[in-house]
């Protein structure tokens, strides 16, 4: 069923809850306070997510699970991103370009009908919840519907990511909520979508309930916006329990699923870097991010737990500039069980679902993440990477995921170095100055260290180092045995489950 025994041990991290929007964390220590454990508590926050954090996901979106069993040491991935659409026979339309802005830097996307994929987070939290959960599914469900009825403060930096992509978000009943009185949203302002809180009552009536309701919907105003998405590729669609694989980094086994950008694989083809200067490790992270990624996996390619030493990697293609809007919530509760998922809505395709506040995805439109021989019902790429770190006991050290396309990989280096190897508290090592290597780039963050970036300089790297720091590099938000931590980056927060 898609597990990996690694080890029945008992977990000493604090329980506790860390992800993009303070409502969101709410929602989940609320479900752990109430008995439930870290499953239903990622599914609570996961939905609430999609009220809070539209900007980044929704339930018209897709993502991933990776779950740690106290009790049995084992791990789990399960895989609820979005499928290409077409069983029905069915053939898209033109998708509709629009342009959207990462900074100052005009970016072309394409949304609309044909960019929408069969999405997947309602069964996949409708799969977590039966296999793992323990709470009644009413209950789970029940934060989400209360901040759809209510509405929450969009935080900042939320706010500006909706200026960027607001070509794409104030399509149809997107301007009812980003724009209410005809202007956008600003920060501390307060995001309600009208029709989201029906969504979810109906949602916590059961998830064949809304299947039942919702598919027609679905399909009828995609085919109306020129997508293929029928019918059939809803009733077909299925959560997938995934390998787990894991690599070696500071003596520990970071465990997860292979992602387009090889995370996994990147960590196992680092050297030693405990005994490197910083300068040199500097160097040595910006080789290996650069020397081992973005190449989709083809169904037959070897995975190892540990990259044989002398493979040769692919050339990494030209990295595209992309937004990745995405979101992360990483749980830890009492007994020491984990479970981190990461999700998203894309860009959105300004296709909603009438009534109910719903946008679908515009995952088709992410060009990099549908190369290859996809055919109708395979998964859309993804370089998304939620991971669970265990000591070499099986005893959970972290529970860790991140958001920022491409930069996820390198946000979520940039803070397990620190943190297992220099031994920083999580907040610390979620707040320490990244690097970013795209091509022969390296992005650096405000604060990071000038002896770091000579040396950077001196192995050949040409340097940007930003002027401020920008959810450009990733949002992680972790749990782990030294304190729990949400990415200031994009309005992150976390809170530690009461003493």
């Amino acid at each position: 069923m898609g597990t990996e025994r690694t080890g029945v041990r008992k977990s000493r991290v604090s329980a506790g809850v860390a992800a993009g929007h303070p409502a969101t964390v709410e929602a989940g220590l609320r479900v752990l306070v109430e008995g439930g454990n870290a499953v239903d508590a990622a599914v609570a926050a996961t939905f609430a997510s999609c009220a809070t954090e539209t900007i980044l996901c929704g339930l018209g979106g897709g993502g991933f699970a990776t779950v740690f069993s106290a009790d049995s040491g084992s791990v789990a991935v399960l895989d609820f991103f979005c499928a290409v659409p077409g069983l029905d026979g069915g053939v898209a339309g033109p998708m509709v370009p629009v342009e959207v802005y990462f900074g100052e830097v005009p970016i072309d996307y394409e949304i609309g009908g044909a960019s929408v994929a069969v999405p997947g987070v309602p069964a996949g939290c409708a799969e977590l919840h039966r296999r793992f959960g323990s709470l009644p599914w009413a209950e789970i469900v029940r934060p989400a519907y209360e901040l759809a009825r209510s509405g929450a403060p969009i935080p900042v930096p939320q706010a500006e990511a909706l200026h960027s992509i607001r070509a794409a978000m104030t399509i149809g009943d997107g301007a009812r909520a980003y724009a209410p009185t005809g202007r956008l949203l600003e920060g501390g302002d307060l995001l309600l979508h009208p029709g989201l809180a029906d969504a979810f009552a109906l949602l916590g009536t059961g998830i064949d309930e809304w299947d039942g309701h919702t598919r027609p919907l679905i399909a009828d105003g995609v085919r109306a916006a020129g997508g293929a998405l029928g019918r059939r590729d809803l009733a077909d669609y299925r959560v997938i329990s995934r390998p787990v694989r894991s690599a070696t980094l500071a003596g520990r086994h970071v465990c997860g699923r292979l992602d387009l950008n090889r995370t996994l694989p990147t960590f196992a083809a680092l050297p030693e870097i405990s005994a490197l200067s910083r300068p040199e490790r500097a160097v040595a992270l910006a080789k290996t991010l650069r020397d081992n990624g973005h190449r989709p996996a083809s169904a037959t390619e070897a995975v190892f737990d540990v990259e044989p030493e002398g493979h040769d990697f692919d050339p990494p293609p030209r990295e595209p500039l992309r937004r990745g809007e995405t979101t992360n919530i990483s749980v830890v509760d009492r007994h020491g069980n984990a479970c981190v998922v990461t999700h998203t809505l894309g860009l959105g395709s300004g296709v909603w679902l009438p009534g109910l506040g719903v946008h679908l995805n515009s995952m088709l439109g992410e060009g990099e993440l549908v190369a290859g021989d996809l055919a109708a019902g395979d998964r859309v790429h993804s370089m998304m990477s939620p991971l669970v770190v265990l000591a070499p006991g099986g005893q959970l050290e972290l529970a860790i995921g991140a958001a920022g396309a491409s930069r996820i990989r390198s946000a979520l280096l940039s803070t397990l170095v620190p943190y297992l190897v220099d031994g920083r508290s999580v907040p610390a090592a979620v707040g320490t100055p990244r690097l970013h290597v795209a091509e022969n780039t390296a992005h650096l963050e405000p604060n990071y260290p000038a002896a770091d970036e000579e040396a950077l300089v001196g192995a050949g790297f040409e340097i940007e180092r930003w002027e401020k720091t920008h959810h450009f590099f990733g949002a992680v938000s972790a749990v782990g045995r030294g304190g729990v931590a949400g990415d200031p980056r994009r309005g992150g927060a976390a809170r530690a489950y009461p003493a």
